[in-house]
């Protein structure tokens, strides 16, 4: 039977919430740090989608390989493509996948291969659409599905879900040491909705962090301020370029601009310092200017990794009373040893209040 869903579909998508719903008709599932995916597989060929449609499937051959030993005659299903590593996950080792030459990506794929931890099922073994079936129903055919072709230690895993909110919380306090970017929250009673939003909410780990003030950008056509480049030492005390905030206030930035212009001074960051373009934003990357370090700012955050910040921050407010040398590298980057990883420590299998 052939599939009636096929690539490029539009996966269904949440919306930013800063905390999780109230109990009521909800699904909570880890938000893993990676690439999204959807799987398409009819018993000949695989395919791979990314989020924005994109084929996957030349970056992931062991993802390839792995759909056509499952065992099922066809399925879709709607996952999230990590890297496990050092009890982990690496978002940095997902962007090496990213590359022109397939020898080097077959390098990579033995290396460390990647995990495809499934949470919806789109299309059935038998080739049925579920689309228009809720989340129970689809969930408790996605167990179904793992139950016969999954295992806890394959390249294609199930995703943990819950319906007890204290759970999740928890997910969502701990989710540092286990590789999670937050944790999502779906209607029980929706449908399946391509490219749309409503039914589902994200909530992410914020967290705030201290930084050195080592540069600053002009806005572009302007001379005033645009942008602050931030920086934190590491234990041998050279100051590394780990981002910036571009979210001052409009009335600040014409009185803070002269401030900064007094504070010129090379080198500015004495260890990572800003170059082209970024791999997590798109910051103008033009010329910057060299500070002094002597300023420092508290800025929010939703995930350190790769030795910066990876999204844009939000300016909070100046710390005066806090010396540069206090902000730390070791304060932001990720604490993994002595816990097991996240795929170790859920297994893959379900996680249902009564």
């Amino acid at each position: 039977m052939a599939l009636t869903v096929r690539p490029p579909l539009p996966p269904m998508e949440a919306k930013l919430a800063d905390a999780l719903p109230p109990p009521g008709p909800w699904q909570f599932e880890p938000k893993w740090d990676g690439f999204r995916g959807l799987a398409f597989w009819d018993g000949a060929r695989a395919a791979l989608q990314s989020k924005a449609g994109q084929p996957l499937a030349r970056y992931f051959p062991e993802l390839v390989a792995a759909l056509a030993a499952l065992g099922a005659p066809r399925a879709v299903l709607d996952g999230e493509i990590v890297i496990p590593v050092e009890g982990g996950l690496s978002f940095d080792d997902l962007l090496l996948r990213i590359h022109p030459a397939e020898s080097r990506i077959r390098k990579l794929a033995a290396a460390r291969p990647a995990v495809l931890l499934v949470f919806d099922l789109l299309v059935d073994a038998e080739g049925r659409a579920l689309l228009d079936r809720p989340l129970d129903a689809r969930r408790e055919a996605l167990e179904a599905f793992a139950a016969r072709y999954l295992t806890d230690a394959g390249d294609v895993r199930l995703s943990p879900a819950t319906t007890d909110r204290a759970a999740a919380q928890d997910w969502l306090a701990r989710g540092e040491r286990w590789g999670l970017d937050g944790v999502l929250a779906k209607r029980r009673d929706a449908e399946y909705r391509p490219g749309d939003r409503s039914g589902m909410l994200k909530v992410k780990r914020i967290r705030t962090a201290d930084c050195v003030v080592g540069g600053f950008r002009y806005g572009e056509g302007r001379d005033v301020v645009g942008s602050l480049l931030l920086g934190l030492y590491d234990d041998a005390g050279l100051l590394h370029h780990v981002g910036f905030t571009s979210t001052l206030p409009a009335a600040e930035r014409r009185p803070l601009t002269p401030r900064l212009e007094s504070l010129v001074e090379p080198p500015g960051f004495t260890g990572r310092a800003p170059g082209g373009p970024s791999r997590w934003s798109r910051e103008r990357s033009g010329e910057w200017k060299p500070l002094t370090p002597a300023l420092v700012c508290e800025v929010r955050y939703d995930h350190f990794a790769g030795g910066r910040f990876r999204h844009g921050t939000t300016f909070l407010r100046w710390r005066p009373d806090k010396e540069p040398r206090q902000c730390r590298l070791a304060e932001v980057e990720p604490r993994r040893g002595g816990s097991p990883g996240a795929l170790s420590l859920f297994g893959g299998r379900a996680r249902r209040s009564a």
